[in-house]
């Protein structure tokens, strides 16, 4: 019996083990625009993900998790985010919190103009970005690391005295993209880029979104900025989720469906649900990054909410 005993419990702490290991941890880090702020998602979810600064944000660590639970992904989801921030911060002042354990996969980004006290200079996000990923991979030298070319920022496009001041709302997003390819070409670790930029840039140009929040939003566009025309709405972040996905795992964003649970969650119709999917899969297909691979399914009478997967 007593034998019995130990092959049991030794049973049990071997299958929990490799369920253990079955996970990929995945860790973000950013800042304002990783954990969504001026918008509902910030604290979406929190309970889905660590947060390893301890501030109770979900952001797009969480509607990312939501994703993979909903297609059957295991990830284990970590953020350290610090708002206004570039890699620099975190090299500076939070290698003691990234480094208490290695990574499978890391997504990051720096400050939105690149630089922020030289906009559209990359030459700070090369040098942060090979900095960091010789750290992460001195923790895990498998580490995958994923870079997040973030968006034009309205503000900059439209009300200010900015490079990208009178420029067409797209070319901030091309630039920022090009400076995180730079940033990529120097880092071994870096696996990818995330597009969301350039996704942000479909949406407008297929008209679901609305192109300048300053002279108002047209009836049935999304407004993909908040309400400083900076950072993300719901939409801006939902849909830089979608890219992040579909980058780092292959699948079509659309697989998951207009009845996707975060976006019902979060008060979207299935309408701009597809038009969002819709716009992150051809940033994505358009790299190679995904197959075409659209989920089919009989509609429920109403959206179903999210469960959680823990």
């Amino acid at each position: 019996m007593k034998y019995l005993v130990t092959l049991l419990t030794t049973v049990v702490v071997t299958i929990s083990s490799l369920s253990a290991s079955a996970e990929t941890s995945l860790l973000f880090i950013g800042n304002s625009f990783t954990y969504a702020y001026g918008s509902a998602a910030k604290f979406y979810r929190a309970d889905s993900v660590t947060d390893l600064n301890n501030e109770g944000i979900g952001g797009v660590p969480a509607l990312f998790k939501s994703f993979a639970d909903q297609a059957g992904l295991d990830y284990d989801v970590y953020l350290e985010t610090r708002g206004g921030s570039g890699l620099d911060f975190h090299l500076e002042n939070k290698l003691g919190v990234i480094g208490r354990r290695p990574w499978d996969r890391v997504v990051m980004h720096g400050f939105s103009t690149l630089d922020s006290s030289n906009p559209n200079n990359p030459a700070v996000l090369i040098d942060t970005t090979a900095q960091m990923s010789n750290f992460l991979q001195e923790l895990n030298p498998d580490v995958e690391v994923f870079l997040t070319a973030t968006w034009s920022r309205a503000d900059l496009v439209y009300q200010s005295d900015s490079p990208w001041n009178g420029t067409p709302i797209e070319q901030m997003a091309i630039d920022v993209r090009a400076g995180y390819d730079a940033a990529a070409a120097g880092a071994d670790a870096v696996k990818s880029v995330n597009g969301v930029g350039q996704a942000w840039t479909r949406a407008m140009e297929s008209g679901i979104a609305d192109p300048n929040p300053y002279d108002g939003i047209d009836t049935d566009l999304m407004d993909l900025w908040t309400w400083d025309h900076y950072h993300a709405s719901d939409y801006g972040y939902y849909l830089e989720a979608l890219v992040v996905f579909g980058n780092l795992t292959g699948r079509d964003p659309r697989s998951l469906g207009d009845n996707e649970c975060s976006g019902f969650e979060l008060g979207m119709s299935r309408q701009q649900v597809r038009g969002l999917q819709q716009a992150a899969y051809e940033q994505l297909a358009s790299e190679g990054r995904v197959t075409a691979a659209p989920l089919i399914l009989p509609r429920p009478v109403q959206p179903q909410p999210c469960v959680a997967v823990r």
